[in-house]
């Protein structure tokens, strides 16, 4: 792994010493650390001379951040190694308990050894008289005992006497006094060895035996948090600190088995439950804690025992949780209810922290498949409700119904002012969307937001599949096993064709953004009275919600172009197959007789008349979305042209076929294209692309009537010809005019089209 140079990308531009730095090994960056005599601050100081005020502002930042991976990685190193280190601790604590028993046994073998040549010693004197001996040892049995004779006897007495009444604090101090009297007498010879081989032993057994009553005092469920902690104190001055300790723990476990007696989850709710036992939980937790810190201090060795055996206890807790909580609300898809419960645990975990326990991380390992359970669950649940919609959905639009969750605590009046109109399904997708959010919302800081916006954004596909399946020309929308009942209910009108669209549309460009926004909620430490933190945590924002309203503005345009591509279909094609928009229209024009009457072509005023009602049905369902509207149109105007223009064997008959395109059938192909034309400017949906688009198709016509000799332009009339004969097409496509006051020279080519003639057509038109 690479380390870079704290200052490498702060550094000024230099560009020797740039290329030399960045040549560098790195060993020799990290030269300058490893030496003992190195100065941070003239280090630093020595650095920040060569650079200005934004260079040492970045550095602190990089700084800053690097100190706050170090401290991370630092506390996951620390998790990571725990059981190693705990491991050990016994293996030391165990290790110093039965060197403690060789020193009592060692010493008590000395005892043994001086007493044995004190006798033998004792012995030699038999070399003496009879009579001698006689009297030394009579002289012995009535010889005065000394004052640490009588100390010693009086200190048996009264140490069993301590020991019986469990007077524990003066019984320490008695075993502390008969330490140092041992220690003195063995030093001055003032007890022979008999004796201070029975104070010692008696010492030794004294000890343990207090440490036991202290150890049962302990164990008790009755026992008092004073009194536990003064007993393990007490026995941590006996030097037993390992076997305290653990009672200390096992004594709380204790009482917490006890407590959780009566907790029945069956008779309360989730949460109730989990809150009642999340708080004995954790408040013992901390409780033990404070104990070990007041009885052991930061120690490392039970230090690191109490975080693992908090860890133990927690999840020992977690396991009771998702049995009697979360395990079945997961399964039935319950997302509000295992959210409020895991905010529920975590709240309470968290008050740890300033303990110096930082066990969310436990919770979160083992809370995480739930979660994501109750998480799957609920976006399969609204898939399937919008399905169940979907299939008796009469595509009618209409305000959100009154009392439903999405609501908020805004007023009615004011949400349904805001609000357009939808559908019964996409309101019950948008009121399941905004609940979904809402309920993840606070397990944001879990990362679960990224989870849950990603599965929203695939229901949401799912549902405009639906719509796309709602469409008559779709190809998906078919009998389910043969029963007769359609997947989805058949948007038959236009209208309720044009309705789908709209339920897409406002879904993805506002309410689902909406939504989205409550994944991503201020931070808990944010407050009132900071607005530019807020600002800028929204600006952050920005760029997550333009993505987001990218991708589903895919799915959108997904639904527009199979509405485009249907009502397309249906104008080039008839009901048995056949094309309406062929080539013989066109060829057949030329070789008869009469002059035809111009006007443009039915499939073209059909689609004029398709346009006109969707463009006036758009208008009362997009409102405020007028640019979506003028897309549609846009859209479905170019699908028909695009098809035109690529359509294989329509060209073939032009260009190659047994007959060619006659002066008439290239003037009624040009005046249908300067309809398209017209139209599509007048309604504000001419593209660049349909323009061109247009222009091309008029001019490969033309070029196949030239490769027969012709010149087109000597049968072709003025381009204001065209333009106004699809004027008039239009005033009475629209009602505007009718055929019986309509001057008809000026629908003839040959005739000369005086201004005063068409001002006069236009006149009459509008009347």
């Amino acid at each position: 792994m690479e380390i870079s140079h704290p200052t490498a990308s702060f550094s000024s531009s230099k560009g020797d010493e740039t290329e030399f730095e960045a040549e560098l090994t790195l060993s020799e960056k990290i030269k300058a650390f490893k030496s003992s005599n190195f100065d941070p601050e003239g280090y630093v100081t020595n650095k920040c001379r060569q650079m200005n005020e934004k260079q040492i502002r970045m550095l602190v930042k990089y700084l800053v951040d690097l100190k706050a991976a170090s401290a991370e990685e630092m506390r996951k190193s620390v998790y990571a190694n725990y059981s190693a280190f705990i491991r050990t601790s016994r293996e030391i604590s165990d290790l110093e308990g039965q060197l403690l028993s060789l020193r009592n046994f060692l010493s008590t073998q000395a005892a043994l050894i001086h007493a044995l040549s004190e006798g033998a010693r004792l012995e030699s004197f038999s070399s003496g008289s009879e009579g001698s001996m006689k009297v030394d040892i009579f002289d012995l049995e009535d010889r005065e005992p000394s004052n640490t004779e009588q100390w010693l006897a009086q200190f048996l007495e009264d140490l069993e006497v301590l020991l019986a009444e469990r007077r524990v604090k003066e019984a320490l101090d008695a075993l502390d006094e008969g330490e140092r009297i041992a220690k003195e007498a063995n030093h001055q010879k003032t007890l022979t060895q008999s004796s201070l081989l029975l104070l010692k032993n008696t010492i030794t057994e004294q000890r343990q035996r207090l440490a036991d009553q202290l150890a049962e005092a302990a164990c008790q469920p009755s026992t008092r948090s004073v009194e536990l902690r003064s007993s393990v104190q007490a026995l941590k001055q006996l030097g037993d600190g390992p076997r305290a300790h653990n009672l200390l723990l096992k004594s709380h476990k204790q009482k917490l088995q006890y407590n959780m007696q009566g907790l029945r989850p069956g008779t309360s709710n989730g949460a109730t439950y989990t809150s009642s036992l999340s708080q004995l939980v954790f408040s013992t937790i901390a409780q033990a804690a404070s104990d070990s810190l007041a009885v052991f201090g930061d120690e490392p060795a039970y230090t690191s025992e109490l975080v693992t055996w908090a860890v133990k206890e927690t999840e020992s807790f977690s396991l009771l949780i998702k049995r009697h909580v979360l395990a079945s609300s997961a399964a039935g898809g319950g997302l509000r209810v295992v959210a409020e419960c895991v905010q529920i645990c975590l709240g309470h975990c968290s008050l740890l922290e300033s303990r110096g326990l930082a066990l969310s991380p436990v919770l979160l390992r083992l809370f995480r498949p739930c979660i994501e359970q109750a998480l799957s669950a609920n976006l399969k649940r609204i898939e399937h409700s919008t399905a169940a919609f979907a299939a008796a959905d009469d595509w009618s639009l209409a305000y959100p119904p009154v009392g439903t969750r999405s609501l908020g605590s805004a007023s009615l009046g004011s949400v349904i002012a805001s609000q357009s109109k939808l559908s019964s399904s996409a309101h019950r997708f948008n009121s399941m969307a905004q609940d979904l959010c809402e309920d993840v919302g606070p397990l944001e800081s879990l990362q679960f937001a990224d989870h849950a916006l990603e599965g929203l954004v695939q229901a949401f596909n799912s549902y405009v599949n639906m719509l796309i399946n709602a469409l008559p020309g779709s190809v998906e929308t078919e009998n389910l096993e043969g029963s007769g009942s359609r997947i989805v209910r058949m948007a038959e009108t236009e209208a309720q064709q044009i309705a789908l669209l709209a339920n897409a549309l406002l879904l993805a460009d506002e309410l689902l953004p909406r939504a989205a926004s409550k994944l991503q909620p201020f931070s808990q430490n944010s407050r009132i009275d900071e607005p530019p933190r807020r600002t800028s945590e929204r600006q952050n924002r920005a760029p997550e919600q333009r993505e987001l309203k990218r991708r589903l503005q895919r799915f959108v345009d997904q639904l527009r172009d199979s509405f485009c591509r249907q009502h397309a279909l249906e104008l080039i094609f008839m009901e048995d197959g056949s094309v309406r928009l062929s080539a013989e229209m066109y060829i057949s024009m030329d070789g008869n007789a009469d002059e035809p009457e111009w006007f443009p072509s039915p499939i073209y005023q059909e689609l004029f008349a398709k346009l006109t009602r969707i463009a006036s049905i758009a208008s009362d369902m997009f409102v405020g979305r007028e640019r979506f509207a003028t897309m549609l149109l846009m859209r479905l105007t170019e699908t028909v042209i695009l098809w035109l223009s690529d359509d294989q064997s329509f060209w073939e008959e032009i260009e190659e076929g047994p007959k060619p395109l006659g002066p008439l059938g290239l003037q009624q192909f040009y005046l249908d294209m300067e309809f398209v034309i017209l139209f599509a400017s007048q309604g504000r949906y001419l593209s660049r692309n349909l323009h061109q688009v247009i222009k091309n198709i008029i001019g490969r016509a033309i070029e196949s009537v030239a490769a027969t000799g012709l010149d087109p332009y000597s049968v072709l009339p003025e381009d204001d010809w065209f333009a106004e004969v699809a004027q008039i097409a239009i005033k009475m496509l629209t009602g505007q005019a009718t055929f019986g006051n309509v001057d008809q020279d000026i629908l003839s080519p040959t005739a000369s089209v005086s201004a005063k003639s068409i001002s006069s057509a236009m006149s009459h038109g509008s009347n």
